[in-house]
């Protein structure tokens, strides 16, 4: 073979089961954290129903944008690809 022969890239099973666990457990605690504090804040500021769905959309969506980074910041720890 020739020196710029590639190999495929093989997933790393182990390492995929475990980031994606992670991601599972954290992101759960985070968007549900984020709903009941969006919840709590227009109940408390007196928002009414429309508000508290407006922040609770905010805070779920920080909490998506928050898993995101776990994710990748998991993948450089934990490498789910070998090549």
């Amino acid at each position: 073979m020739a020196d710029g022969s590639t190999r495929p890239a093989r997933i790393k099973w182990t390492s995929f089961a475990t980031v994606i666990s992670a991601a599972i457990l954290i992101g759960t605690e985070i968007v549900g954290a984020g709903l009941a504090t969006g919840w709590a804040i227009a109940t408390m500021l007196g928002f009414g129903e429309v508000g508290a769905w407006v922040l609770e959309g905010l805070f779920a969506i920080s909490g998506f944008a928050v898993i995101i980074a776990f994710v990748r910041s998991a993948t450089r720890i934990e490498p789910i690809v070998e090549r």
